[in-house]
């Protein structure tokens, strides 16, 4: 159950916030949803895969594990990765639109909403959200940069995805991940970047690409791919500690 509170420095002056991953946070799965804001970010540490979700809407993913409901980066310890996706930095937080009229006109303008439900969220420990003589806090600064890369890098995703698709770069790529020769994990129904095509590329297509800067986005997906190595290495080190 959730209560979502649109955060003001009034009511929520005394609110913090532990910070923290773990299963009870929802970071305990195999697939995740990232933003081409964050990609030269993620590529660092995780493959970066496409899918289709029901309504056939392109999205990218970051593959954390192999088994369902596995992050290999996830420990006792927190997370071990050196970037962590915006989705799992966000905390009890969400970005919403509020009507604002700023010179005389009424627009829609985002606004951080706070779930007061959340077990992190509390008034005796943690970071808090809000100084004490005024302004907001270093954390809360960090979630509204975090709200932001998510913000818009949801609003680039479509069109992003139309170029691809628009210049034919989008290919199959459902993933065969050999542990060992007996063990072989399947990642089905993904897409990922045609190098050849993207290499290919020239003219107006090529130009288009590289001025709203969905050019490099594709280049760091391509780029991401040889993490696929690094979870096989974590997921060879968790079955040698739980043999």
């Amino acid at each position: 159950m959730t209560n979502m509170a649109l955060l003001n420095n009034v009511e929520h002056h005394d609110l913090k916030v532990i910070a923290g991953h773990g299963p009870e946070h929802g970071d305990s799965i195999n697939l995740t949803t990232v933003f081409p804001t964050e990609f030269a970010e993620v590529q660092r540490d995780y493959p970066i895969l496409f899918r289709k979700d029901e309504n056939g809407q392109y999205g990218a993913v970051a593959l954390l594990g192999l088994d369902k409901g596995e992050n290999l980066f996830l420990t006792n310890e927190g997370w071990q990765g050196r970037y962590i996706p915006a989705i799992h930095q966000r905390g009890p937080f969400v970005i919403g639109r509020q009507s604002q009229v700023i010179d005389g006109e009424t627009r829609q303008e985002p606004v951080i909403f706070v779930d007061l439900e959340d077990s992190r969220v509390n008034r005796s420990e943690g970071h808090p959200l809000f100084l004490k003589h005024g302004g907001n806090s270093p954390y809360l600064q960090h979630v509204s940069h975090v709200l932001r890369v998510i913000n818009k890098g949801a609003e680039i995703a479509r069109p992003m995805f139309a170029a691809f698709e628009a210049a034919d770069l989008i290919e199959p790529a459902s993933l065969e991940i050999r542990i060992d020769e007996h063990t072989v994990y399947q990642v089905p129904d993904m897409y990922s970047i045609n190098e050849q095509k993207l290499a290919a590329l020239d003219g107006p297509v090529l130009e288009n690409l590289h001025k709203s800067g969905f050019l490099r986005a594709a280049y760091l997906v391509l780029a991401s791919l040889p993490n696929v190595s690094r979870l096989i290495a974590l997921k060879n080190a968790k079955r040698a500690e739980n043999a």
